[in-house]
């Protein structure tokens, strides 16, 4: 009866999110953002942002009613231009199982991950992967003051972040697994496209995508590194 509660919850959890539109919850993701930043002492450090290759935000990620079993959201990941200047058009993403340091229970909580380097890109292009295994992850600094922190976070290709209940920390997601959303991109685009198609540059974002690249920019004060084309 308990394991069969458990998948109640988490399939229920899952089917609320899947009766949510693209365009909502691209909506969603940039109020999630403009909030989280909002509070410079408890965000992500500005500095950090404008060295980050990405980043992926997954608004109201949910897990199993009974707090254990399986998690799942679903959001977007956003990756600068290839000339590094401001940022692409959003890739429908989803994060699925993993150890989050926390239990969700039945609540809903924001999770945000910045893709440091080229290498951290490079997984996201794949169609999915494993945080942790196939990509370092580590719990990202929060706070201007954490800045100096981050020199030995630095090595990590990934640094994530989670907010529940108010609440903004840095967290491991380890053994979560990333992948592409396609059903969302084709619901948002209208046509099938792959991650790689829309985030090495090649696609124009729509125009439900501009408060939040309106956003990654006002908070990005300082460049991204040059990508090559020929991913």
């Amino acid at each position: 009866m308990r394991l069969r509660n458990i998948t109640v919850g988490f399939l229920a959890a899952a089917t609320m999110l899947l009766a949510e539109t693209a365009q909502e919850r691209l909506k969603e993701t940039g109020a999630v953002f403009n909030e989280i930043m909002s509070t410079p002492e408890k965000g992500i450090p500005e500095d950090l942002l404008g060295k980050a290759e990405c980043i992926i935000i997954i608004p109201g990620m949910k897990g199993a009613a009974l707090g254990i079993g399986g998690k799942y959201g679903r959001g977007y990941a956003v990756c600068r231009n290839p000339s590094g200047r401001g940022w692409g058009a959003p890739a429908a993403v989803r994060v699925e199982g993993g150890s989050f340091g926390f239990q969700l229970g039945g609540s809903s909580t924001d999770v945000v991950m910045l893709m440091m380097n080229e290498r951290g890109m490079d997984n996201l292009l794949k169609s999915k992967f494993t945080l942790g295994g196939n990509a370092s992850v580590a719990a990202g600094p929060v706070g201007r003051s954490a800045s100096a922190d981050t020199d030995a976070r630095m090595s990590a290709e990934i640094l994530s972040y989670s907010r529940s209940k108010g609440l903004f920390a840095g967290v491991s997601l380890q053994g979560a697994t990333l992948r592409n959303d396609d059903e969302g991109n084709n619901e948002l685009y209208g046509k099938n496209l792959t991650a790689k198609d829309i985030l090495t540059g090649n696609v124009t974002a729509p125009s439900d995508a501009q408060p939040l690249l309106a956003a990654l920019n006002r908070y990005s004060h300082s460049e991204g590194r040059a990508r090559q084309k020929d991913r």
